[in-house]
């Protein structure tokens, strides 16, 4: 044993003959049998993720072996052409289960310095689990990616960002956190939400509030929200995408289905504009028997009112004969609503009461609105959805009770939607072609 440790320390004095040595971007690993004094190779490990995180310089990968560590918090920047990355070796299962000793946030996997802006990261495929508040949290980054992950069971959120601009969290998975799934905040803008899995959490499956008072422009700008499925969520509140102070954003190709509060919900409480000029494309949703309102757009009178948005090619079913496929505040909120599937009840008196406080959080808000059911033919003499049809989820779907929201042959969504350049592919990657499909599915031609 003396000699193998020995022979450890001059593995670290040689280190730069080995892989994770060279001056150009290197492999380096990491495994519970490692050393921190290790020069960090495959042979030699490092043993602890907050190590590794240190000891890396831009454009390096450290590849994580199977096991179960403490998190840690990253805040050396990596570079735009030099991107750092964390992952979890392919094939192996890397669980995070408690914060490390750099942490500051009570979360287990942190991402930001606390001074400047950390950039140019990947997290990948990592499962992280019973966080006291995150799971992963990302605080003033710029270009992080989180991906491929596995979060759940978190005291607060699973994916959690605050004043971080061009972050892309895509096709992870999480669930069963005491707040919302993913939740992006703080006035960052180009968010690319894409491909994720989040249900059974009790906030919103994804969340998006710009936080005025918590400083910057209190918007959230130019996001992109697409291809995930939502499902089971809300038990607290909140909806499947839930946007407080969104504006000029796209929200396509998502599936959500059976959550428990409201669908799209477009709004201000915390942010500083209603959202705006929104476009809300392809998607379908499907509303538990007790859900909300599937597309929300309401007022807060301490805010401006959310104008400008469009909502085209949706399939927006809810069984629930209290609420119905669209509600918004008066005909400002919509520049357009046309081509969707719905159920034929509408309202235009929605708003959240005038004493609603900020605090508990905008997302548990009570929406007040549908005094006044409208059919399709008066909700069209306000002029939206022309084109659009009501249709049954035995008519649409291949088998709804089973959850399998793809189109049958024949259904009445088939075929009836507009073309938008805007979305060209579906919910699976499938090119969408001259016939438009309504909701996230396109049928195979």
């Amino acid at each position: 044993m003396i000699f193998t440790r020995g022979w450890r320390v001059l593995a670290v004095i040689a280190g730069s003959l080995c892989a994770c040595g060279s001056a150009s971007a290197r492999q380096c690993y990491v495994a519970t049998t490692g050393l921190d004094t290790d020069p960090g190779t495959q042979e030699h490990p490092w043993a602890t993720l907050q190590h590794a995180v240190e000891a890396v310089d831009p454009g390096d990968t450290i590849v994580v072996a199977a096991g179960v560590y403490a998190g840690c918090r990253i805040q050396r920047p990596g570079k735009p052409d030099a991107p750092c990355t964390l992952k979890a070796e392919e094939g192996a299962k890397v669980v995070l289960d408690r914060h490390g000793p750099r942490n500051r946030r009570r979360s287990v996997l942190e991402v930001g310095s606390g001074e400047g802006v950390v950039s140019h990261w990947v997290v990948d495929g990592l499962e992280v689990i019973n966080s006291p508040m995150w799971g992963v949290n990302l605080g003033r980054t710029d270009y992080v990616t989180v991906q491929n992950c596995r979060v759940h069971d978190c005291h607060q959120t699973g994916i959690f960002t605050s004043f971080s601009d061009h972050v892309t969290i895509q096709f992870n998975e999480s669930w069963n956190n005491g707040e919302h799934g993913i939740y992006h905040s703080n006035s960052g803008d180009y968010p690319v939400i894409r491909g994720n899995r989040s249900h059974d959490n009790a906030g919103c499956g994804i969340h998006m509030n710009g936080d005025i008072n918590m400083g910057g422009d209190g918007l959230i700008s130019f996001a992109v929200v697409e291809r995930n499925v939502i499902w089971g969520n809300g038990t607290r509140g909140g909806s499947a995408i839930n946007c407080d102070g969104v504006s000029d954003s796209i929200i396509r190709n998502n599936l959500c289905y059976h959550n428990q509060a409201s669908g799209i919900s477009l709004y201000a409480i915390d942010g500083s504009e209603g959202s705006s000029r929104n476009q809300v494309l392809n998607n379908t949703l499907v509303m538990g028997p007790d859900g909300r309102w599937v597309i929300n757009i309401p007022w807060w009178q301490r805010r401006s009112q959310p104008v400008g948005n469009v909502v085209m090619n949706n399939l927006l079913y809810t069984s629930n004969p209290a609420t119905g496929s669209i509600l918004i505040w008066g005909p400002e909120a919509l520049a357009a609503s046309d081509y969707n599937v719905v159920v034929g009840r509408f309202a235009d008196d929605g708003v959240i009461g005038v004493e609603a406080p900020v605090q508990p959080p905008a997302w548990k808000a009570e929406v007040e609105g549908g005094q006044r059911i409208l059919s399709l033919d008066e909700w069209r003499q306000r002029g939206y959805d022309a084109h659009s049809v009501v249709a049954r989820p035995e008519d649409l779907f291949v088998e709804a009770a089973s959850n399998d929201y793809r189109l049958r042959k024949g259904s009445p969504a088939a075929g009836m939607g507009k073309a938008l350049p805007e979305v060209t592919e579906d919910l699976e990657g499938r090119k969408r072609g001259k016939e438009v499909d309504v909701g996230c599915y396109a049928l195979p031609r």
